[in-house]
C-alpha cells in the first residue's frame, strides 16, 4: 500500500467520524408526552426538530427533506421504526439515526444497526443519553460481561432472533421454533429476562 492510498483511507476514516454540520432532526415517537419532552430538549440543544408520531409520517418527512439526525422509536402503532431509518440512509447516507425501544434485545439491535442505525438505546433513555449517542464520534464497545446472560435470557434472545428473521411473523416463528403460537405471543409480549 502506498502512502497516498494510506492517506486516502485515513481521510475516509476521518470523514466517517465527522458529524453532519446541519442540525435538522426527525423524531418519530408514538408516546406523546415523551415526544413533547424530547422535542423541547433537542430544540434547547440547537436542533431544528420535526416531530411525528407514525411510521407513515416519518417516511413522508424523510421524503420531503431528509434530516441530518433522527431519533426513532422501534415499535410504532403503524409499523416498525427501522423502516424509517432504512429509508433515511437511502436518501441521506451521512445521516445519523438512533433507535429507541422499550423491548431491547440483541437481535433487534443488530438488525437496526445493519439497516443503518448509528446506535440503539433501550427506554427509558433521557435527553442527555440520546444527545450523547447522536453526537458520539464512535460507538463505545462495552467491556467483557461480568455477569453472563442467564439461560432464560439466552432463550429469549434466540426467540427474538428467529422472530426477526421471519420478518416478525408470529405463525412462521412458532413453526420454526416448534412452539404453540399463543405461547410464543406471550413470550414476545414480555420484557427480556435479566
Amino acid at each position: 500500500m502506498t502512502i497516498e492510498e494510506n492517506s486516502a483511507e485515513d481521510a475516509d476514516f476521518d470523514e466517517a467520524a465527522e458529524l453532519p454540520h446541519e442540525r435538522s432532526l426527525l423524531i418519530v415517537e408514538d408516546d406523546k408526552p415523551f415526544l413533547t419532552r424530547l422535542t423541547r430538549a433537542m430544540e434547547a440543544r440547537g436542533f431544528a426538530v420535526t416531530a411525528v408520531e407514525t411510521v407513515a409520517e416519518g417516511l413522508a418527512a424523510v421524503e420531503a427533506a431528509a434530516p441530518a439526525f433522527a431519533i426513532i422509536d422501534m415499535r410504532l402503532g403503524d409499523g416498525n421504526g427501522i423502516d424509517v431509518i432504512s429509508r433515511l440512509k437511502e436518501k441521506r447516507p451521512d445521516s445519523r439515526g438512533i433507535i429507541l425501544t422499550g423491548y431491547g434485545n440483541i437481535a433487534t439491535a443488530v438488525t437496526a444497526v445493519k439497516l443503518g442505525a448509528f446506535d440503539y438505546l433501550a427506554k427509558p433513555a433521557d435527553a442527555d443519553e440520546i444527545y450523547h449517542a447522536l453526537m458520539a464520534t464512535q460507538i463505545e464497545k462495552p467491556d467483557a460481561l461480568e455477569n453472563p446472560m442467564s439461560a432464560d435470557r439466552v432463550r429469549w434472545e434466540h426467540i427474538q432472533r428467529v422472530y426477526e428473521s421471519c420478518d416478525r411473523n408470529v405463525s412462521e416463528t412458532a413453526r420454526r421454533l416448534n412452539m404453540h403460537r399463543r405461547t410464543l405471543q406471550r413470550i414476545l409480549a414480555k420484557r427480556a429476562p435479566r
